[in-house]
Order: C-alpha cells, then sequence, then structure tokens
C-alpha cells in the first residue's frame, strides 16, 4: 500500500520542517505548500488528493479558519483537516468551520499522529 500524503499548510519553517520530519518518520509523505490564497489552495487540494490536511491557523495571506470552511464547502473534498494555533484556543471556531481536529501549540506530537492513524490507517 502506497504512504499516504499529508498537506502541510504552515508559513513558519521550522514548525513546517519538524512537521515534516515527524511525518515521515511516521511513513507519511508530507507536501508542504505554501498558497497565495484560499482559491490556490483549494486548486492544490483537488489537484493532488491529499489524504489529511495540516492547517495552521494563522497564515501570512489568510486564516486557516477561512481556509477549512471553503474546503469543506467544496462538496468532493473530504479528507481530515486538523487546525493548529498557538497562543489562543481557538477550538470551537476550528470546529464550526469544518475541521476534524484542533490541537493548541505546544502539543504533544505523538496525540496528532495517534489521531492521524485511526483517520487514515484503517
Amino acid at each position: 500500500m502506497a504512504p499516504k500524503t499529508i498537506f502541510l499548510i504552515e508559513d513558519d519553517n521550522t514548525m513546517r520542517s519538524l512537521l515534516e520530519t515527524l511525518f515521515q518518520l511516521e511513513g507519511y509523505n508530507t507536501y508542504a505548500i505554501e498558497p497565495t490564497s484560499i482559491d490556490d489552495a483549494l486548486r492544490l487540494v483537488r489537484k493532488h488528493r491529499p489524504e489529511a490536511l495540516l492547517i495552521d491557523v494563522h497564515l501570512k495571506r489568510f486564516s486557516g479558519i477561512d481556509l477549512a470552511s471553503a474546503i469543506r464547502n467544496e462538496n468532493t473534498i473530504d479528507q481530515p483537516i486538523i487546525i493548529m494555533a498557538s497562543g489562543v484556543n481557538l477550538q470551537n471556531e476550528c470546529i464550526s468551520s469544518g475541521a476534524d481536529q484542533f490541537y493548541l501549540k505546544p502539543y504533544m506530537p505523538q496525540q496528532m499522529i495517534d489521531w492521524l492513524k485511526s483517520k487514515l490507517d484503517c
């Protein structure tokens, strides 16, 4: 079976690098994208069809919450979405926007890995 692909939509280079390493060690393919707009992100998700998306709330050009909402409004996109944020617990807003899971930074990486495995490695 081919490895599952996770899109990382994170504009902090250090965090993105850490997440890429973490998921690759677990056997996932990672694809870090830096979309310039929500429309650009939707185009990339449609084109590559990742098995999961990991989105930061605070992106340079748009909100991860707005992106999750736009993804969920696309009736053909149903991949699990994780949103992460630092500083403020935005769990209710993130879940309401269509995220399946929320993590407040700093979080225990194993929790995220376990959750993803439960969704992707069925």
